[in-house]
């Protein structure tokens, strides 16, 4: 097992990383001294694992569960105050636990919901998708979807631990495995050019979820994050450079119909956009943005859409929560390896979506 310490401020929590650790959940509801536990799980993953996590909860504390609708589509206030009418109705309190078990939909869900019962208690995250593993469960960003934008209404909400089993991955799609890659390319383009070189090395064995191999990319990622989010816990600073490709990959979910593409489609084809955003400002050279583009497409997800309107993606943009005033901040790379957040002309990124298979 690896254990990965996220050193908050005033909040720090560990990260635990292994084969067949559910069963920590038990022993962590008993440090917390938990005085009863709600299970927020959703329509897909409550077949597979509710029952297991429920056994583990309930030989410990009182424990019940509820099941939310699957989908980007259902990150909305029904979702959310189904967990707080839950919450209410088995008399939840402060020292009560919410255990997000399902993928980034249902830990920001079930974080949100977290963090406004009774004015916040605790919640364990146990991711149980590859993107959740090694982007979303760590750094306490919670929250749900408006029609003006994703992650619109939400909250810093840092979890009390975190609990990423990877036997859990092998139920997943491939569209899902994928989707994952996407994240974990993104850590490698924006911090690290070695972990980005070692992605290129292994990326089909990390397709084939090989066991040693995904262990050390999502523990890999995992410390990125961490010392990124230990850093600038609420995005004043350097946190921003997490979001590259989610400008671009954010508008693609809201034109499209959030659902249609998964979190991580759209976020690997922002970042193929982003990329070639900074090639047009002379930050990145065509070399690394060729480099990108074959290893998105290795991981099998899309580089490319084809009609979407430009005048509707810029629009859809300035709604983007880096934005200040209507103007679109981008998180851009310096190089392979390297980000920063900055304003770019209009004209570039509009060069850039008709390259990129938008129409006018």
């Amino acid at each position: 097992m690896i254990t990965i310490d996220v050193n908050v401020k005033n909040s720090p929590y560990k990260i635990y990383l292994g084969e067949n650790i559910l069963s920590l959940i038990g022993s962590e509801l008993q440090k917390l001294k938990a005085s009863s536990a709600l299970i927020v799980t959703n329509t897909t993953v409550g077949p597979l694992y509710e029952e297991q996590i429920s056994n583990i909860c309930n030989a410990v504390v009182r424990t019940e569960s509820v099941r939310l609708p699957d989908g980007e589509a259902y990150k909305n206030w029904d979702s959310v105050l189904m967990i707080l009418n839950k919450l209410a109705g088995m008399k939840a309190d402060r020292k009560s636990v919410v255990i997000a078990l399902g993928g980034g939909v249902v830990g920001d869900l079930a974080g949100f919901a977290a963090s406004i019962y009774m004015r916040g208690i605790r919640f364990i995250q146990v991711p149980t998708t590859l993107l959740a593993q090694v982007d979303s469960s760590v750094g306490g960003k919670t929250g749900m979807n408006m029609p003006y934008g994703k992650n619109m209404v939400g909250s810093f909400h840092q979890p009390s631990v975190v609990i990423a089993d990877s036997n859990v991955l092998r139920t997943l799609p491939a569209r899902e495995i994928s989707a994952g890659l996407g994240e974990i390319i993104k850590h490698g383009m924006l911090a690290d050019k070695d972990y980005f070189a070692e992605l290129e090395a292994k990326m089909e064995q990390l397709r084939e979820l090989e066991a040693e191999e995904i262990a050390k990319i999502v523990a890999g990622s995992c410390r990125i994050k961490s010392a990124v989010v230990s850093e600038d816990e609420k995005e004043a600073g350097r946190r921003a450079c997490l979001n590259l490709g989610h400008t671009f990959g954010h508008a693609i979910e809201k034109l499209t119909g959030y659902g249609t593409w998964l979190h991580g489609e759209a976020v690997g084809c922002g970042l193929l956009l982003a990329a070639q955003t900074g090639r047009k400002l002379g930050k990145v050279s065509e070399e690394e943005v060729n480099k990108v583009e074959l290893l998105l497409k290795r991981a099998n997800l899309p580089t490319r859409i084809e009609g979407l309107s430009i005048d509707d993606a810029i629009e859809a943009m300035r709604g983007d929560k880096k934005s200040t005033s209507g103007v679109i901040h981008f998180v851009l790379m310096d190089g392979l390896g390297k980000s920063y957040v900055s304003e770019v002309p209009e004209e570039i990124i509009r060069e850039v979506l008709l390259e990129g298979g938008y129409k006018p």
